[in-house]
């Protein structure tokens, strides 16, 4: 059953609106990245990370799902056998986006939608410094905990010795 869309139109139409987001999904597999309205970025998005799911399963009748929406078949057949196993071990997440300055003229909010490349050194190096300062946190957490443990075992031996030499006293 038909649904409707969130919001208002893009371009008036459900006819307008459905064109547009093809081409912004063609130039998008084409390009790996366009600049566009944040609006219709944010339209975009999960369009074509649906277009990306068909393409991870590969089968033929994806394929004429894909080609409903995307007519260009030399973009279809990148997306199914470049871009599709490339995400195959990625569940969701497909593309991003980042807001840019404002469109001169009108003043419009722009955004660049890509398609998410692999995991960066960066990314990397920022996961490396977490797991490295997680470990280090819970070492410090476990030495007070000894230590603590320590004194409590030391403070019971004092007032053993106290209670003895009270009842020796006695």
């Amino acid at each position: 059953m038909p649904k409707p869309t969130k919001g208002a139109r893009l371009g008036g139409s459900a006819s307008h609106q459905k064109a547009m987001l093809a081409n912004l999904a063609t130039a998008l597999f084409e390009h790996g990245r366009i600049t566009t309205t944040e609006a219709k970025a944010k339209r975009l998005r999960p369009y074509a990370e649906k277009l990306i799911t068909h393409a991870k399963a590969g089968s033929l009748a994806n394929r004429r799902e894909v080609m409903k929406d995307i007519r260009d078949k030399d973009i279809v057949h990148v997306l199914f056998a470049e871009i599709g196993p490339h995400f195959a071990e990625r569940n969701g997440g497909y593309t991003r986006i980042i807001k840019t300055m404002p469109r001169k003229g009108d003043n419009a909010p722009m955004a660049v939608i890509e398609l998410v490349q692999d995991k960066t050194a960066s990314s990397e190096a920022n996961r490396a410094t977490r797991a490295a300062a997680s470990k280090a946190k819970a070492a410090e957490e476990a030495a007070p905990a000894d230590e603590a443990a320590e004194e409590t075992t030391e403070a019971a031996e004092v007032v053993a010795d106290d209670a003895a030499a009270d009842e020796a006293k006695a």
